[in-house]
């Protein structure tokens, strides 16, 4: 069983990546929030993996963070609910805020994510309430006072983009002061790609 693929990234697609480990191709399907974080093509990548054994393949699902994992697991886990669907559902909203729909029991939520129809979106909130509850991490921590001449909205959208891939507030907030600290001109991009090497 495989549960951690680590190589370089031959190919990237919104829908799947080719990771190359010792000249072997593995294609790993993977959901949005997954495929915003990768690096560019030839670069090292590391990803957490399902395995999903059918009769006629065996599929690969891929994950940046270990909480998409958790998620995904916790989705195959509800009646009804195969692993592809489960890829889609991350893909329609950010783990963090799916977390925080299923800890709620919010169907409503739920049911706005394109392929969940209602009846889904009420077993997920029903069965998966309490264990989305347990493992959210609602403490917080503020970011430091922003420095005067220093645009606000950057640091704002960058925190927004890193609890968009998952990561906790405290752990998103860190990094990001840590961040600010290094590079030597802000930017968006450069602040989240710190960040990120930080938190990897």
């Amino acid at each position: 069983m495989i549960a951690h693929l680590s190589g370089q990234l031959y190919k990237k697609t919104t829908q799947s990546v080719i990771i190359d480990t010792g000249g072997i191709g593995y294609e790993v399907f993977v959901p949005l929030s997954t495929f915003y974080a990768l690096p560019e093509t030839d670069e090292r990548v590391n990803l957490h993996i399902f395995t999903h054994v059918r009769e006629d393949a065996l599929v690969l699902f891929g994950f940046h963070t270990r909480l998409e994992k958790d998620i995904f697991l916790m989705l195959i886990s509800v009646s009804g609910i195969g692993p592809k669907l489960s890829v889609n559902i991350l893909s329609g909203i950010g783990p963090q805020e799916l977390l925080d729909a299923m800890a709620r029991g919010d169907a409503v939520r739920l049911q706005a994510i394109p392929g969940v129809g209602k009846k889904t979106a009420e077993r997920i909130a029903l069965e998966l309430k309490d264990r989305a509850s347990q493992i959210l991490g609602r403490e917080e921590i503020p970011l430091a006072a922003v420095p005067e001449g220093e645009d606000k909205r950057l640091i704002d959208d960058s925190l927004s983009a890193l609890l968009n891939l998952g990561y906790s507030q405290k752990s998103a907030g860190q990094a990001i002061e840590k961040a600010r600290s290094v590079i030597k001109e802000m930017s968006l991009e450069g602040l989240i790609k710190e960040a990120l090497r930080i938190l990897a």
